[in-house]
């Protein structure tokens, strides 16, 4: 039989496997969470107000899928359609605000390149909506 010392050694080396499994988990969980989805998430694109503006276009995101673009002047709802790395987005309505010339051509553009979008990654608080041109939103820390 195994003496005592010897028993506590081999709990005490099964703990520390446990442990270990445990702490590569939680690693891997978290890893997974910072390159999933972000649903719940509100995130706003990578870019520099338009002159003589602070607002810069962001797109918040429902657990369901649902979404809203706020554009440079309008905004227009979404539904988000999110298998494996590829997405399909599916817009909806918009309003129909007037603004000036550049923004609503902004706008038209940030659309059109919308439309486009196929794939997705995530990286850190980094979402990319790749097509025809990258759009790179970052995550709202509010």
């Amino acid at each position: 039989m195994f003496s005592s010392a010897a028993r506590r050694a081999r709990r005490l080396v099964a703990l520390l496997a446990l442990i270990a499994a445990g702490a590569t988990g939680a690693v891997a969980a978290a890893v997974a969470a910072d390159r999933g989805f972000p649903y719940d998430g509100v995130l706003q694109l990578e870019a520099k107000p338009m002159k003589g503006s602070k607002r810069v276009p962001n797109l918040q995101i429902e657990s369901n899928g649902a979404a809203a673009f706020d554009l440079w002047c309008n905004k227009v709802a979404a539904q988000l359609v999110v298998v494996d790395d590829t997405i399909t987005i599916l817009l909806g309505a918009r309003t129909e605000k007037q603004c000036e010339p550049d923004r609503m051509q902004a706008d038209a553009d940030l659309i059109a390149a919308l439309q486009q979008v196929a794939n997705w990654h995530r990286d850190g608080d980094l979402l990319v909506l790749q097509g025809e041109r990258s759009l790179r939103f970052h995550l709202s820390g509010n």
